[in-house]
């Protein structure tokens, strides 16, 4: 397993982790400018499949995720080609980002990256191991040693305190109950939570619920971070916070695939690998990430805070606190029935 510095430390930031909410690395070098008014550069690879060897200088040592020439096929009364041989690497310790328009693929793709399915031909292989070959059980180990998933909908348990959702996972490592009490406390102290253990999801905002849920996929030091549409129930400030402790985690050399609609956050990746009718149209490599604008952080509240993310701010409140979390396993251990390829992440293909 790629080691990633320690990842709970790593989410300390300049505070010394009271809250995780430190000022973010504005020194990062690399092309990349912490000026919160700043626009991201991108170079383009040619389109079409052959687009998807171009892979970015970023990242380290083994792939985290490999794709060659997969194919999705549907039987839906007629064959609905989902992907339609795409070849895809994404190098250890990258930060790449998925787009495209409704139906171009990106679920799909993410339900292969995470386990949820295996494709009709080629390979997918997730932390050096083959998913086409896996079992259901197979799969479902895979997705709990080194796939962690955070949703746009959070899918949180609804009745379990924050620390016993993060702690969830680690059930299905055979940790011992301390163990588990002391990496979910330890997690949710770094992402600004620390005050908030015992505090169940709907007594929780949306921003508050969606750092429960990014630290859940923590939990068990995963290979690749699956982030799907992880700012779309979310505010521009709170979302903003959230692109940070994503920031942070990928400076700590985590692998993060991310799908956005929104131009701007896939800017925060160094990648950008576009989607069309289940091809690779491009690959963008982006020059100058957007970087999220320090702040000073609140000492142990777990408040949310301000946040700026490219000068760009919002006036509305936070929506996740008008409904419920959703109950679903979060894609750790045995599948659900939440965990069906086309309703885990509460997405249409």
């Amino acid at each position: 397993m790629t080691d990633r510095k320690g990842t709970a430390d790593s989410l300390a930031g300049a505070d010394g982790g009271s809250t995780g909410q430190g000022d973010a690395d504005a020194g990062r070098t690399d092309g990349v400018t912490s000026d919160d008014e700043s626009t991201a550069g991108v170079g383009t690879t040619a389109g079409g499949s052959d687009a998807t060897d171009a892979t970015s200088a970023e990242g380290s040592g083994d792939p985290a995720v490999e794709l060659s020439d997969v194919r999705k096929t549907y039987h839906l009364g007629e064959p609905v080609h989902a992907l339609d041989g795409v070849s895809l690497t994404i190098p250890s310790g990258s930060y790449t980002a998925v787009m495209g328009p409704s139906g171009s693929g990106k679920s799909t793709l993410m339900n292969l990256v995470g386990c949820l399915d295996t494709p009709s031909e080629g390979r997918v292989e997730v932390g050096g191991e083959d998913v086409s070959g896996l079992s259901e059980n197979g799969k479902a180990t895979l997705r709990g040693e080194k796939v962690g998933f955070v949703f746009q909908t959070f899918n949180l348990m609804p009745r379990l305190t924050a620390a016993e959702n993060v702690a969830l996972p680690m059930v299905f490592r055979d940790r011992s109950r301390e163990e588990r009490s002391d990496r979910a406390g330890d997690l949710l102290a770094q992402v600004g939570l620390g005050d908030r253990l015992d505090h169940q999801p709907s007594e929780l905002s949306g921003g508050q619920r969606q750092r429960v849920a990014i630290a859940r996929a923590l939990a068990n030091d995963p290979e690749i971070i699956l982030a799907d549409e992880p700012t779309g129930n979310l505010d521009t400030d709170t979302g903003s916070e959230i692109l940070e402790l994503f920031q942070r985690l990928h400076d700590a050399d985590n692998t993060v695939l991310m799908v956005t609609h929104e131009r701007h956050v896939a800017e925060h990746a160094a990648r950008i690998v576009h989607l069309l009718d289940g091809e690779i149209d491009e690959i963008e490599t982006v020059e100058s990430p957007r970087r999220v604008a320090g702040r000073d952080a609140e000492s142990g509240d777990g408040n949310e805070g301000e946040s700026q993310d490219e000068g760009e701010r919002g006036d509305e409140g936070e929506r996740g606190e008008e409904g419920e979390a959703v109950a679903v396993d979060g894609g750790t251990g045995d599948r659900g029935a939440n965990n069906d390829p086309n309703e885990a992440d509460g997405r249409a293909r």
